[in-house]
């Protein structure tokens, strides 16, 4: 338990059946509270000092701070907090092996003594280990009285105790959410690609586990310790009105509990999903959605904020222009659906109060006619951000572009710039989430020879990109940690991993790459490559390697989960080219 700040409400936690000598529910969720709000049975707020006098109170002491959510520690600076979960303070079930510093390679946690509840009290009490020593002074010292400490044991008994739902010995089990508006080309790529990956990964693991060999690298304590599992993959594709999804997600997952849910795609509003997750409990990792809810939440993971990121960084590049080229308004053209009304509030609530005029025109009918009937009247040089997709772009070449400045999203495009014709190109700009060209060609080439190795078309490469990045991710987290398998530590080792781990896989597949020049080790190097990483060909590509994903830079918090956090606004470098040049640094709303 320490003081860093923070307060994770709605805890995963599973009381089991206990027998009549253990603690009830009511005494287990007075301890829950304790470790996660830093709040007494009384109502009152948990209170501890650290050496020197330093007071700590409330949420600021709560255990959860460092200890986490899952119970599974943290790495605070140099100091390493440990598992405190059921097994790791009292034993009585295998023996809890974790790895704990990501900086510092494979170090496992040390060993000690089953805890009692009398050594337990001395720890948290007078900060004195089993040991007898002096526990590290970021730990606070706390005045629990007995009912206090008796909730508190009761609680950390059950931590992590049992693998999450959709776990076995043998395998785990996730599902991908599609709902109802994804177009038929989409939903495919989805499917094909992990379908593609789960085959993969379970023919090269476990069953080259089972014939004494691999064809793909896993860490050494995965190894010795033989955590790896075989994948299962559900579909779950939803149908009708979105304020029927609740129900039909709360079906699919009683007939079969998953893990995790991995990737995803909506065109249209995802939010029922996301609380489908905050309320179960089960993650949602990197769904490929336009429209992420903006409610916080600790059991759904982003790549961005979608249509709502491009609208604050446009926001932002107009509010910087306004002050040399007097913008005085700016027209939204949208599709009257949930990402366009979405992305059209959101750049009219950043603009708000900003002596910028906005005004908001609906997309009726077919384009090009309703794109004529949109455009026609906008008043002087006005810019106007056309929030549309590629079906309505493709279009443009049949109307005559307005007089000011036009601006796109890159996301509901799909990055296609050969849709712009040249009459649109001298005025067109493009809110770009994405890393630029030339970096993003060198960064992808792993992704796009996993797709030609599979006789998997490339149909939509920012969707596809992002689909390789959560499987492979997930890869490396799961083997990160090793039979812990608990949803909680799941998403707190994506935290503690993601920009660590995307600095030296880029290092990694930049050296296998070199290392396939040589052919008489081309071979080796395709013998070691991981799950959705493998076979890079030499030549493809030039440059350094800065990244795996279409992203330029990913990161996550204890209180972030969108790992990529801005844009650039980018131009056309001339009329009969599609080559996009930045115009602006990467802008962080």
């Amino acid at each position: 338990m320490s003081g860093m700040a923070l307060l994770l409400l709605g805890t995963a936690w599973v009381l089991p059946v206990f027998g009549a000598e253990h603690p009830v529910a009511a005494e287990v969720e007075m301890g829950r509270r304790i470790y996660q709000e830093g709040i007494l049975p009384s109502g009152a707020t948990l209170k501890g000092m650290r050496n020197g006098g330093a007071t700590v109170s409330g949420a600021a002491a709560a255990c959860v701070a460092c200890h986490r959510r899952s119970g599974m520690g943290s790495v605070e600076g140099d100091i390493q907090v440990p598992p405190i979960t059921g097994n790791a303070l009292f034993g009585g079930g295998d023996k809890v092996i974790a790895t704990m510093d990501p900086r510092s390679g494979k170090a496992w946690n040390q060993k000690h003594d089953p805890y009692t509840e009398k050594t337990l009290a001395n720890a948290i009490r007078l900060g004195v280990n089993n040991s007898g020593r002096d526990m590290n002074v970021a730990m606070p010292r706390y005045a629990l009285g007995e009912p206090e400490m008796k909730a508190l044991a009761a609680y950390l008994r059950q931590l992590s105790m049992q693998w999450s739902p959709g776990v076995t010995a043998d395998t785990i089990r996730f599902a991908t959410v599609i709902t109802p508006d994804v177009a038929p080309e989409r939903k495919k790529a989805l499917t094909d690609m992990m379908r593609a990956a789960f085959t993969q990964k379970n023919a090269s693991t476990v069953n080259g586990r089972q014939a004494g060999g691999r064809r793909h690298m896993v860490t050494a304590a995965e190894m010795v310790l033989g955590t790896e599992r075989a994948w299962k993959l559900d579909v779950w594709e939803l149908q009708g009105a979105p304020e029927t999804w609740a129900a039909q997600l709360d079906e699919h997952y009683r007939s079969q509990p998953v893990f995790a849910l991995l990737s995803g795609l909506s065109g249209s509003t995802w939010a029922p999903v996301h609380e489908f997750c905050e309320r179960t409990q089960v993650p949602c990792w990197f769904p490929s959605v336009d429209l992420p809810p903006t409610a916080k939440a600790f059991y759904s993971v982003y790549f961005s904020q979608g249509v709502t990121l491009e609208a604050e960084v446009l926001a932002r590049h107009l509010l910087a222009i306004k002050k040399t080229q007097k913008l005085q308004q700016v027209v939204q053209i949208y599709r009257d659906d949930p990402v366009g009304r979405g992305a059209a509030q959101a750049l009219s609530q950043a603009l708000a109060g900003s002596g910028i005029k906005v005004e908001n025109r609906v997309l009726d009918g077919d384009a090009p006619d309703g794109l004529r009937r949109v455009l026609a009247n906008i008043q002087g040089k006005a810019s106007v951000m056309f929030w549309l997709r590629q079906g309505d772009l493709a279009t443009l070449d049949k109307v005559a572009p307005p007089i000011g400045a036009a601006y796109f999203s890159a996301r509901l495009a799909g990055d296609e710039r050969t849709l712009f014709p040249a009459s649109w190109k001298g005025i067109a700009h493009l809110v770009y989430p994405y890393e630029l060209p030339e970096q993003r060609e060198t960064n992808l080439a792993y992704f796009h020879q996993w797709l030609k190795l599979r006789n998997l078309p490339l149909v939509d490469e920012p969707l596809q990109s992002e689909i390789y990045f959560s499987l492979n991710f997930l890869t490396d987290t799961l083997a990160e940690m090793l039979n812990n398998l608990y949803r909680d530590y799941l998403l707190e080792r994506a935290e503690s991993m993601i920009s660590k781990r995307e600095n030296s896989k880029a290092e990694e597949e930049g050296r296998a790459r070199d290392a396939l020049r040589q052919p008489a080790r081309s071979a080796l190097i395709r013998a070691k490559a991981d799950l959705v990483g493998e076979g890079a060909q030499s030549g493809s590509v030039s440059g350094k390697r800065e990244g795996t994903t279409i992203y330029p830079r990913l990161s996550l918090g204890q209180t972030q989960r969108v790992a990529s956090k801005g844009a650039y606004i980018v131009h056309f470098a001339d009329a009969d080219s599609d080559r996009v040049i930045a115009e602006t640094e990467w802008i962080v709303p």
